[in-house]
């Protein structure tokens, strides 16, 4: 996509260096959380892992302006989204969602960004859960046609309305059309089609109000020959990406100490 000059000092210098600001004192945060269990101890660490998704996109947003192709390797895409969705699932469950994985292929070997590409799917079923009533449903499907792999994301929640659809992926220039709190900053999924698009694929959404929502990944499913590493990417600060992934969408009651293992 191309920006103006005054949207790529956004994403590259104004809004990485807010980030910059922001982290050390979440790091202060954590450290002084207690260990218990109350209700306010519980908020309190849902709000820590909240403000560290959004200072996470922050960070990420000069990726919106890079064309440069991601790092791969070659890793089993069906066993890398399993387990994906076998940490999800409790989750989800914790929001009164089920989730339901249709993950064809039995094996499917190809190069692709492990980092990003997690990346894409939490944001998704974030986005999945979030709107997404109680008792109702998530699904992801993973599926290879022809020489792509493709990755969807589903639900049966709310959908978005036709005229929101076309800002959804740069909802963060269009101050009238954002999300209210805790919804984001409308980086997602503008970042999860800036993921696939520099692995070589592409994401399209389709949605119905009232019916729900479907986004669909593509990415190239073939190998990429000599593995070039993931590069490390700490970027949940070395605390549990997970629930700082799926932050906006679980009840406070989520975030007991039982339920993070750090």
């Amino acid at each position: 996509m191309d920006y103006t000059p005054q949207e790529v000092q956004l994403l590259t210098k104004t809004l990485p260096g807010i980030a910059a600001q922001l982290r050390g004192t979440l790091a202060n945060m954590h450290a002084a959380l207690s260990s218990g269990d109350t209700p306010d101890t519980c908020i309190l660490r849902q709000s820590y892992y909240r403000l560290l998704r959004t200072v996470t996109n922050l960070t990420d947003a000069s990726l919106l302006a890079e064309d440069f192709p991601l790092p791969k390797q070659d890793m089993d895409l069906v066993l890398f989204i399993d387990d994906l969705c076998r940490q999800a699932q409790p989750l989800l469950e914790q929001c009164g969602l089920t989730l339901c994985a249709d993950l064809r292929p039995r094996h499917l070997i190809m190069g692709f960004s492990g980092t990003y590409t997690a990346r894409i799917f939490w944001n998704l079923l974030s986005n999945a859960a979030k709107f997404t009533p109680a008792g109702g449903q998530v699904r992801v499907t993973l599926l290879q046609q022809g020489s792509q792999a493709l990755l969807q994301v589903s639900d049966t929640g709310c959908g978005i309305a036709p005229e929101l659809q076309d800002t959804v992926y740069d909802r963060i220039f269009h101050g009238g059309r954002m999300d209210p709190p805790p919804h984001g900053l409308g980086l997602g999924l503008g970042l999860c089609r800036c993921f696939a698009r520099r692995q070589g694929g592409s994401l399209l959404l389709r949605s119905t109000p009232g019916q729900g929502t479907c986004v669909t990944v593509s990415l190239p499913a073939r190998r990429c020959g000599a593995a070039v590493q993931d590069v490390p990417f700490h970027y949940a600060g070395g605390f549990q990406p997970v629930m700082m992934e799926l932050s906006d969408a679980l009840p406070y009651a989520g975030f007991a100490e039982k339920n993070l293992n750090e």
